[in-house]
């Protein structure tokens, strides 16, 4: 059943149940993380079970001529090798489009894509089995950019495509293309007194997730198999292995495990088709753990962008147009290229009214890793370089940069340029008016003790400035981020919710099959029962596929989706509940007929706070079981000429401001503060809320200074698999994050609330690349900033 319109207010009163929503409730799982004994999936152990290894291709593209697994399989202690050559039913998966093989056949096209896949009784052996398999490989010509990607010569990655996008792309390694045009650009470009073009590059940014890839599978009496597995989406994982393995998909049953971050990392298979294979093919239990240097080619990664930006203002100060061109590298699979695309597309101007506008985003199919989902989906490139564009204009205009922005915020009631009119707040201006009004941090805080305190610097503790050469920036940037499955896409979620009495009191079992990455679901879920039933005891069973779908931890939409649709069952059990009462207790208050009930503290009340029934008596030995779906509000496709459509269910809005010292002679940065306003509709758990806007910012910090992939320009290979040479922020990388939170109801959602997770990744990058730029002076065009590009060496 879908849900209808939801109220923004809450009409449960929380007044004797504790742990509801609004309050900042402890996480269950939290204790446990930070002492070390929360079992992550890594920690699955099963007596009898075997350790998978896979062979990966060392080559970007190249023929496959052969593969010997002779030696491998007469390794004492191995129990099966598959290739290709051994796949039981369908060869290739993927999320839209089932372009990626289980393992490769003919071809490999990106460097380290699987080959082979080994079981053995210990994992030294099946590593070792797997160096003894012998693969010939042919190199051939590399697709690496969209110059190779489009030339009239150039290989094609995915010859004879059939899926929905093939039709409308102007070359076949291009994965999907969208247009968005509005207004008559060439008209206010004649009419413009200032015109400001430039090109910008967001390099490749893993998702750095710490817990790797891993899982166990179990084969079953049944012929079936049950798979733990830490993911996002457990349903689409089963429903793109039950093809794989031969299998329908009842047979297929998935139970998530712990799971150490996600990103978006986690939507696409990794290990899962392997670990199942080798169970199916062995009857044994099959755990496989990638290293750090395998989950580098293990997963996707957050596309790569080129774009060019031409902007064009009134000396006033207001925006007349935006043309842009994004290019997207999605590497050697399509993996969510497309919706990306729509994203990156529909987004591209950012939260501004713009009349006249003409955007073209792609995604190309290239030898480069594969890239998919990132927290942030799209709108993280687009947002980095309109973002840049917005300072520059206002420079040419000799406007303040915040007030530039405001003059052309987006506000309630705005059209975006798809034409989707935003009905729900937008606080552009508002939210810059916040950020800009927070207290600066102290110069020079280095000194405050004295003597230098060289970690307050940049360069930390290499101790290599003791404020020499430090210059501070300050910068400001705000973005715009969609929350949920977009274009049309059936976005529901299902929650199962049992009200029960145990040991004489009222409790509530709460199933969904939401993947809990780290995000809090758990908490705000419990909390949402406790609100709409009135209890206190709550427990979250464990998520599986044995309940119906909750759709991806992805896009911001697990408290919406999931949260909405456990707001929607407790409803109906609450329905059930009064019904039960009226009918056994009728006769005994006229409030039963008449009021408005609630439950609150195991009882049923008015509305005025008077008991009127015990909620343990009322439902006694016959429990109450309810399944329902939720489902928002529909959406619709982008028309794939103008880009036109209700693409988006809503938006999240954040802004923020950077304060950083740079050693203009080292090209060193420090950040020294990241501040942040955000509105989030209503804050479900405050605590969980200002967390997710705080770790977003960490993830935009790091894109800004030092997080990127850097793949070979001559052989396409990934040159640092590693946390060594693959840069995070780390403690002490990370500033004071101060974080002013907005609550503006969106009439639309649940309780009102508004996605927050992904906004905050948005604008944190820019900001601080504009704060490089007011400290140095310079263009810095590219992201991540390196000190090369501070020093020009």
């Amino acid at each position: 059943m879908a849900a209808g319109r939801t109220p923004a207010t809450i009409t449960q009163s929380s007044s004797a149940t504790k742990g509801t929503i609004g309050e900042s409730t402890p996480r269950p799982d939290g204790t446990l993380k930070v002492t070390g004994e929360f079992a992550y999936s890594s920690d699955l152990w099963h007596e009898d079970m075997l350790w998978g290894c896979t062979l990966r291709s060392p080559y970007a593209h190249a023929e496959i001529r052969s593969i010997d697994i002779a030696e491998a399989v007469a390794l004492p202690g191995v129990y099966a090798v598959m290739t290709h050559d051994d796949l039981p039913a369908a060869t290739h998966y993927g999320l839209e489009i089932r372009d990626q093989p289980v393992l490769a056949g003919d071809r490999v096209r990106y460097h380290g894509e699987a080959v082979a896949i080994v079981a053995a009784d210990h994992p030294e052996t099946a590593r070792r089995a797997a160096a003894k398999i012998k693969v010939e490989y042919a190199e051939l010509p590399l697709v690496t950019d969209e110059a190779t990607a489009t030339a009239p010569d150039a290989p094609l990655l995915h010859p004879g495509r059939d899926d929905r996008h093939a039709a409308h792309v102007p070359h076949p390694n291009i994965v999907h293309h969208q247009p968005v045009k509005r207004g008559d650009v060439a008209a206010a470009r004649a009419r413009a007194d200032v015109v400001v073009r430039r090109d910008y590059e967001v390099g490749m940014q893993d998702q750095a997730f710490l817990g790797p890839e891993s899982g166990l599978a179990v084969p079953t009496e049944d012929g079936g198999l049950d798979l733990y597995i830490a993911t996002q989406w457990l349903h689409v994982d089963r429903d793109q292995l039950a093809p794989v393995l031969g299998l329908p998909p009842d047979k297929v049953r998935l139970t998530l495990s712990g799971v150490g971050g996600a990103f978006g990392a986690r939507e696409d298979l990794s290990m899962q088709a392997h670990a199942c294979l080798l169970a199916l093919r062995t009857g044994k239990p099959v755990k496989i753990v990638y290293n750090r240097y395998e989950s580098f080619f293990g997963h996707v990664h957050r596309h790569p962008a080129k774009l060019t930006y031409e902007h064009g203002a009134t000396r006033d100060g207001q925006l007349l147009y935006v043309q842009c061109r994004i290019v997207l590298d999605g590497g050697a699979y399509a993996s969510s290229s497309p919706a990306v695309v729509g994203n990156a597309a529909s987004l591209a101007i950012g939260p501004y009214v713009v009349e006249n506008v003409d955007v073209e985003a792609i995604a190309l199919y290239s030898n480069n890793p594969p890239c998919g989902a990132m927290r942030g989906f799209g709108a993280v490139q687009a947002c980095f370089a309109y973002e840049a564009q917005m300072d520059a204009v206002a420079a040419e205009l000799g406007l303040d940069p915040v007030e530039f922005r405001q003059r052309n915020a987006m506000a309630q009631g705005a059209t975006m340029p798809t034409g989707q009119v935003v009905d729900s707040p937008a606080p552009v201006a508002e939210l810059l008016r916040r950020v800009k009004a927070l207290p600066m941090p102290p110069e020079r805080n280095w000194e405050a003790l004295g003597s230098p305190d060289v970690r307050a610097l940049p360069g930390g503790l290499s101790n290599t400035t003791h404020g020499e050469g430090v210059v501070r920036g300050i910068g400001y940037a705000v973005g715009i981020k969609n929350v949920g499955f977009s274009e049309g896409f059936d976005d529901y979620s299902t929650a199962r919710v049992r009200l029960d009495v145990i040991n004489g009191e009222p409790a509530a079992l709460v199933h969904t099959a939401m993947a809990e990455v780290g995000q809090g679901g758990v908490t705000v879920h419990a909390q949402i029962a406790r609100t709409e039933l009135g209890v206190s005891q709550v427990t979250i069973h464990p998520a599986d596929t044995q309940v119906g779908s909750a759709g991806s931890t992805s896009a911001s939409r697990q408290t919406y989706m999931t949260g909405g649709a456990i707001k929607h069952t407790c409803e109906a059990v609450r329905e059930e509940v009064l019904r039960r009462g009226r009918e056994r207790f009728g006769a005994h208050h006229p409030a039963w007929a008449t009021g408005e009930l609630l439950l609150d503290g195991g009882k049923v009340v008015t509305a005025d706070g008077e008991v009127i029934g015990d909620l343990a008596e009322i439902v006694g030995d016959e429990a109450i079981d309810i399944e329902r779906e939720f489902r928002h509000r529909p959406t619709e496709p982008f028309d794939l000429r103008t880009g036109q459509g209700f693409g988006h269910v809503q938006y999240s809005f954040c802004a923020h401001r950077a304060v950083v010292e740079v050693d203009t002679e080292l090209g060193l940065v420090k950040v020294v503060e990241l501040a942040a306003a955000q509105d989030v509709g209503k804050a479900l758990n405050p605590l969980s809320v200002v967390g997710q806007i705080q770790g977003g910012s960490t993830q935009g910090l790091g894109l800004a200074v030092m997080e990127e992939i850097v793949v070979s320009a001559d052989g396409a290979r990934v040159r640092n698999p590693s946390f060594t040479d693959y840069l995070i922020p780390t403690i002490l990388d990370t500033p004071t994050m101060p974080v002013d939170v907005l609550e503006l109801a969106d009439d639309n959602a649940p309780y009102g609330l508004r996605g927050v997770g992904e906004a905050p990744t948005l604008s944190s990058t820019p900001a601080v690349v504009a704060a490089i730029r007011a400290a140095t002076g310079l263009p810095l065009k590219r992201v991540p900033v390196r000190p090369e590009h501070l020093t020009g060496m």
